[in-house]
């Protein structure tokens, strides 16, 4: 709970993240901990957030989130799945089919309290209706179907059939997993209150930090910084911002290595990178999308990055001499991960140039 919090959310779109992030920061962190909190105590929650992406958050969070950024996605969400069914000729008027599909599909979940989307679509067949993508390949519309009715709020991802990695989610009634959920809140004071976590978080930062890392177009962006009280510093990327209690220095911390996963929120939680992480590492550890792969960290930078190989053994390449104290950690740090996963491969949904090759 505690560092899905002060990380303003832990990423989930590739599933070991989440684990791998929790790992890197909590003392004697177990796979069970974060299960129990998610599916069973219930006090964090999988949420489709900024930039369409899945995030794991304490609830109260989530709700700030969906108010924040989620719930602008729904209505460009929906025009595209109403263009889809009436091009392909699936509905000849797309929004009346969407709405009875999806009122269906939600009664069942509800009826059901879990499912998996092939469980739904034997209940709703029209979800089994085929298009064909961009690139000539074929899906159910329960993929289209599911994924609008999670951005507008009205389901979630439980737990994932299959192993810590899975992708193999059961999906569930937003209401239903978590009673008292609040979808109403203000738009603007929740943006303030976003900024406010980031700024908390991550400042300094710019003012397109903030807007790449919520999804938010300037205007959303400056004004959530000057809502919330954000002062100006000079950065040597340009103006930056801070909270108005957060100006003061703070002593530096005791030497540190990390070996954080794909998609960590610290390597993700700026668009400016180059005062932690150096412009010709980032060509080897982020693929052409931007998404991170795993990192090595020596004191608040990037120094290099791992992977591993298919019998599961830890392998990385650091970058810049790093000092004997240092290696000597990185050393220790990778045989920790290795016995920690226990035998375990992960693979990066979104493999980068240096992963590859040190995998293999």
């Amino acid at each position: 709970m505690e560092a899905a919090t002060a990380n303003v959310g832990l990423h989930s779109t590739d599933p070991a993240t989440v684990y791998l992030s929790s790992r890197a920061r909590v003392t004697d962190f177990c796979i069970g901990d974060l299960e129990r909190a998610l599916y069973e105590d219930r006090t964090l929650l999988r949420f489709l957030a900024m930039r369409r992406t899945l995030f794991v958050v304490p609830i109260d969070l989530a709700e700030i989130m969906n108010a924040a950024c989620t719930r602008a996605l729904a209505p460009a969400q929906r025009r595209r799945v109403i263009k889809l069914l009436e091009d392909q000729a699936i509905a000849s008027e797309g929004e009346p089919w969407l709405d009875e599909v999806g009122e269906r599909t939600l009664r069942a979940l509800k009826d059901l309290e879990h499912a998996t989307a092939k469980e739904l679509s034997e209940v709703v067949p029209d979800l089994k209706t085929k298009y064909l993508d961009s690139r000539g390949a074929t899906y159910g519309m329960s993929t289209r179907v599911l994924f609008l009715l999670a951005t507008e709020g009205k389901i979630v991802r439980g737990r994932p059939r299959g192993t810590w990695k899975s992708t193999l989610y059961e999906w569930a009634a937003t209401e239903q997993w978590s009673p008292g959920w609040n979808g109403h809140l203000d738009a603007d004071s929740s943006r303030t209150e976003l900024a406010r976590r980031w700024l908390a978080a991550y400042g300094p930062g710019t003012l397109r930090d903030l807007g790449w890392w919520t999804g938010w177009g300037v205007r959303d962006t400056t004004k959530a910084l000057d809502s919330v009280g954000a002062v100006e510093v000079a950065l040597d990327e340009g103006t930056g911002f801070v909270l108005a209690d957060d100006l003061d220095p703070v002593a530096c911390p005791d030497p540190w290595v990390a070996f954080l996963p794909a998609l960590d929120p610290t390597i993700m939680g700026w668009k400016e990178r180059d005062w932690y992480c150096r412009p010709d590492y980032v060509q080897q550890l982020f693929d052409r999308n931007g998404n991170a792969g795993p990192s090595i960290w020596v004191d608040s930078r990037v120094v290099g990055g791992w992977g591993q190989r298919p019998d599961a053994t830890i392998v990385y390449e650091v970058f810049e001499n790093v000092g004997a104290e240092a290696s000597a950690q990185i050393d220790q740090e990778a045989a920790s991960l290795e016995t920690w996963l226990g035998g375990t491969v992960v693979i990066p949904r979104f493999r980068t140039p240096l992963e590859r090759s040190l995998s293999g």
